[in-house]
């Protein structure tokens, strides 16, 4: 799973099926410091995250087929969840 901070939203008057009464949004993958880490990426939302929200996204094809409930979808990423909160342990090194 990855840790994203969703950028933005794709409005798409036209569809495939698969895609009906999802958002297409574009996430920005974090680090655990809650840092930029990589390229945005477009996914699927499963969960009604919004602009601004940290979520838990799969970037792989046959897991995220499975959230959807089809197994032929064209489909590589989803949302899976929106992040309350995260607690990290950073020891300091000496």
């Amino acid at each position: 799973m990855i840790l994203a901070k969703v950028i933005g939203q794709v409005v798409s008057t036209v569809k495939l099926k698969v895609f009906k009464g999802f958002k297409l949004l574009i996430v920005q993958p974090l680090d655990s410091d809650e840092k930029p880490k990589g390229k945005s990426m477009l996914v699927v939302d499963t969960v009604q995250a919004g602009i601004g929200d940290v979520v838990l996204v799969i970037d792989e094809g046959n897991s995220a087929r499975i959230v959807i409930g089809d197994a032929l979808a064209p489909i590589r990423s989803v949302i899976v969840g929106i992040v309350d909160e995260i607690q990290t342990d950073r020891r300091k090194e000496k």
